[in-house]
């Protein structure tokens, strides 16, 4: 039970690597709001974290709408009057075209998904961390954020942008107790299910990876968590099977 009397927050948690994080979580004793657009999809995860004994909110918020994000953060205060653990996970790839064929709305969009949510999310939710005395916020990044690939500029360079807002954001809150990284899964079986997304496999890009499962990615996100005050900050912690 390394996470028992803590609180936490994940967003994109209705399916996928957040729901096997928020699981991970609450089986580890945390308390956890689960926060994604999906309604059915986040009952039914918080319906899981009670029946393993934990409480559960499920807010149905668009981590783009800053209102919206608000609101999200106004319950958790309400109903668990702290926060300790904050995963900015949600994203995806809504844009993977070359830019002179791209589409400018779905670029910007994959931006916004992947990059505005998590400032937006941490904007609203420090402030409570900061009155707990402090926390982790684990942001959800990839590869791809860390290497160029021609035909997915929008992602990779949101996932980029995460990763540099993940070390300039540690980099304001340590004095504050509070320890800011990276999760880099790897490929993982989630989201449109290409051929090759296949748990065991490799994919096209890599001969030496492997497609997981998103319950493989929970274990790291639990560590990252139950880190004691002092630990890492402003890191990249990779599940990758290739160079970054």
């Amino acid at each position: 039970m390394q996470l028992e009397g803590k609180t936490a927050v994940v967003t994109g948690a209705g399916r996928g690597i957040g729901r096997a994080i928020a699981l991970a979580f609450a089986r580890e004793g945390a308390d956890v709001c689960v926060a994604a657009r999906t309604m059915s999809e986040i009952e039914a995860c918080a319906r899981e974290i009670r029946a393993l004994g934990r409480r559960a909110l499920a807010v149905q918020t668009d981590v783009t709408d800053r209102e919206a994000v608000e609101t999200m953060a106004g319950r958790v205060a309400k109903e668990f009057g702290r926060l300790d653990i904050l995963v900015n996970n949600a994203g995806g790839s809504i844009e993977s075209k070359p830019v002179l064929e791209s589409s400018p709305e779905e670029w910007i969009q994959t931006i916004h998904v992947n990059v505005v949510s998590a400032y937006l999310v941490s904007k609203a939710l420090l402030p409570l961390m900061i009155r707990s005395g402090g926390g982790r916020v684990i942001n959800v990044g990839s590869g791809m954020g860390h290497q160029a690939r021609a035909g997915n500029s929008a992602y990779n360079a949101a996932k980029a942008a995460l990763w540099m807002f993940t070390r300039c954001l540690a980099a304001e809150v340590w004095p504050r107790r509070i320890e800011v990284n990276e999760l880099i899964p790897g490929p993982v079986a989630t989201g449109p299910h290409e051929d090759w997304k296949r748990p065991g496999a490799p994919p096209p890009f890599a001969d030496s990876e492997r497609v997981k499962t998103a319950e493989e990615v929970a274990p790291l996100a639990v560590w990252l968590a139950a880190r004691p005050p002092g630990g890492p900050t402003a890191q990249s912690f990779s599940l990758a099977r290739r160079a970054l």
